[in-house]
């Protein structure tokens, strides 16, 4: 089945999202698709309870905060999302549409594109040992999706990152024993959290290692262990029921370096007017994009997203004169939004 829709947006991340909103306050319908499972891009994957202090009248949110906000924000304008799949092909159909088509069969039909895809496509870096892959999803995971599946298991935990960290206190409570593997005593998580492990380790509550995993260890088709080949030169063996690997994200310009657009070191490189690409109907917002004075903030990605909407506003009508209009005043605003317009007293 073919989707029809005004735009697409590839990604989903906060700039994704306001995108929405701007395109709704414009009347202009989105479909969004992103290679993540769930809404909020690198704000969800790599941070979603660390605080951000640099959103416009928000004084401190978490990345998850911000993410529900957005969600919130756009319920008015129903976008639809179409996640876990990245677009593997972009093609002009004629001179006002365009096919888009996702990883998963996903086919659109639509008169504009907007690539809001931060870094690109993360994928998490991998555990590089032979055989890895056989076990991901079932013993060996990326991400915790439901926590309580680690309830009484015995965890290994490899990692010295904010994400390692935190996962590391989290399931510590609940696990029947967890043990830290980082290749040095130097961590990149938040100071508190790693002070927060190293006091569990002296209480005996948990355990850490310092070293490199060598391999893996497996019985009847069961991820069992590790070997791991500690600083002291020694190699101890692990036993586990599951091995949880954060090795951060690998963010991958994926299929969009295929779409031939102008691509300056792995970003779109866009006019900071419309911040149309280099094909006319194609747009980029946020931080894949590139322009003179480009600074890669979320309030940065936030303008963009506004004007982007305005000048595919006046691609899906052309020749048709576009009013800015106020959501504290505007009626139109104020439909769309699905909010009671104030009654307006003469003072």
């Amino acid at each position: 089945m073919t989707i029809n829709t005004d735009v697409v947006i590839v990604g989903a991340g906060p700039v994704g999202l306001f995108q929405v909103f701007e395109l709704g306050l414009l009347g202009i319908k989105a479909h969004l698709i992103d290679a993540l499972e769930q809404p909020g891009g690198q704000c969800i994957e790599l941070y979603p309870d660390k605080p951000i202090y640099d959103i416009p009248a928000l004084p401190v949110c978490t990345g998850k905060e911000l993410t529900d906000n957005l969600l919130r924000q756009i319920e008015p304008f129903h976008a639809e999302f179409h996640l876990g799949q990245e677009v593997s092909q972009v093609r002009a159909l004629d001179a006002d549409r365009f096919e888009v088509i996702g990883s998963k069969g996903t086919t659109f039909h639509t008169r504009a594109v907007i690539v809001a895809a931060g870094l690109g496509a993360f994928q998490p870096r991998r555990v590089a040992l032979a055989g890895a892959d056989a076990f991901e999803g079932k013993q060996l995971h990326y991400a915790v999706r439901k926590p309580e599946q680690f309830r009484d298991q015995d965890l290994v935990i490899l990692g010295g990152g904010d994400s390692a960290l935190d996962w590391v206190l989290a399931l510590q409570p609940i696990a029947r024993s967890v043990v830290l593997v980082h290749r040095s005593n130097d961590f990149r998580a938040a100071p508190a959290s790693v002070s927060k492990m190293r006091a569990l380790v002296d209480g005996q509550q948990m355990q850490l290692l310092i070293g490199n995993v060598s391999a893996l260890k497996s019985a009847d088709g069961q991820l069992t262990g590790v070997d791991v080949q500690c600083s002291d030169g020694v190699t101890r063996s692990l036993d586990f029921h599951h091995l949880l690997a954060f090795y951060g994200l690998s963010p991958k310009l994926g299929p969009i370096a295929e779409w031939g657009l102008g691509i300056e070191r792995n970003q779109i490189v866009v006019d900071p007017e419309k911040f149309q690409s280099s094909t006319p109907g194609i747009y980029a917002v946020g931080d894949i994009n590139t322009y003179p004075g480009k600074k890669k903030l979320i309030l940065c990605g936030f303008h963009e997203a506004a004007l982007a909407a305005f000048a595919i506003k006046a691609r899906l009508n052309p020749g048709e004169k576009v009013h800015l209009q106020y959501t504290t005043t505007s009626p139109i605003m104020h439909k769309r939004l699905g909010v009671t317009s104030p009654q307006m007293e003469a003072v």
